[in-house]
This record gives C-alpha cells, sequence and structure tokens, in this order.
C-alpha cells in the first residue's frame, strides 16, 4: 500500500508560481480587444500615416546608416502625401481641443515615437532586421493614395498610442443660425 506524503512547501509554492504563470500567459494568448478607432475614417487614416512615418523615423535614427537615407527618400517621394497628413492632424486637434490643440498634438506625437522607440528597445538587436523591410514596402507602393491603406495593415497604433486621443473629434459643424423668435 502506498503512503500518501502531503507535498513540501517548497512543492507547493512551485505549483502555484506555474498555475499563476499559465494564467498570466492565458491571458496574454487571448486576443487584444480592438483598439478605440476614429469614428471618421479620414482621421484614422492621417493617423495611421503618422504612425507609419513615425516608425519609419524610429527605424532611421535607430539603425542608422542606410536607413537614414531610406528615410529620407520616402519622406521626398511621399512629401504631398505627409503634408496633407500633418495639416490634417493639425485640423484634428484644434476641433477636438480648441486653442489647446498645438499641445495636445504635439503630447501625441511625443507619446507616439516614444512608444515606437520603446517597442525597438525591447526587441533589441532584432529591430533593425524586423523593420528595415519596411521601407522596401512602402517604396514599392504605386503612389501616396496607397500610403493610409498600407498604413493601416501595419497596426503601428497598438503599442499604447490610440488614434484620435481624448475620444473622436466631431468633424467640424456647420450649423444654420437659429431662427428668430418673434416678440409680439
Amino acid at each position: 500500500m502506498t503512503r500518501h506524503t502531503p507535498p513540501t512547501r517548497r512543492a507547493t509554492g512551485r505549483r502555484r508560481g506555474v498555475a499563476a504563470l499559465l494564467a498570466a500567459a492565458m491571458l496574454l494568448a487571448q486576443p487584444a480587444q480592438a483598439l478605440a478607432r476614429c469614428t471618421n475614417e479620414t482621421d484614422q487614416a492621417i493617423f495611421e500615416v503618422e504612425a507609419l512615418k513615425t516608425e519609419l523615423m524610429v527605424v532611421a535614427t535607430t539603425c542608422k546608416g542606410p536607413a537614414e537615407d531610406r528615410y529620407n527618400d520616402f519622406v521626398r517621394r511621399y512629401q504631398q502625401g505627409l503634408v496633407v497628413s500633418n495639416r490634417g492632424i493639425g485640423q484634428y486637434f484644434t476641433r477636438a481641443h480648441g486653442r489647446g490643440g498645438q499641445r495636445q498634438q504635439d503630447i501625441f506625437i511625443t507619446e507616439l515615437a516614444n512608444a515606437r522607440s520603446n517597442m525597438a528597445r525591447q526587441l533589441g538587436s532584432d529591430y533593425c532586421a524586423r523593420n528595415s523591410g519596411l521601407f522596401d514596402e512602402v517604396m514599392a507602393l504605386q503612389g501616396v493614395t496607397d500610403l493610409a491603406a498600407y498604413a493601416a495593415t501595419k497596426d503601428l497604433l497598438s503599442s499604447g498610442v490610440t488614434a484620435c486621443p481624448g475620444g473622436a473629434a466631431p468633424a467640424a459643424a456647420h450649423s444654420a443660425p437659429a431662427a428668430r423668435r418673434s416678440t409680439r
């Protein structure tokens, strides 16, 4: 007959640790909830392009050498679209925050760059090998009209920085003047 011996404290602690590790792994393995999107698809596209531009800038500054030249090539090729995107971001933040819009835009741009830089640091030496190919992909696009759709496929806003931060800004309202009431 086999005699049952109670587990030692060390064995019990290991089991709890393994159970906690498995629970954490299961939580991380679940699909991430969809990030908030802008209510306006034009605004969403503008934020996607800004995230792509930022990612390419981080690749250039992190990987140096040819990546810097390739970033400059990207900016030259898509200058028209990048100017429109930058103007759109400014308009979004002005609509959403009024006179504080420029400050909020600066905060967003800084947080986006920091999030992408932190991702680069986490990946370490693998970052440049993984992301330098973005330049090949973006330069192979037909033109500026393909930039937003391409940017959306890269999921660059999921790193803790949300498109349309602070809630989606309403489109600029064009309200009709209120009708005057007669006081007769």
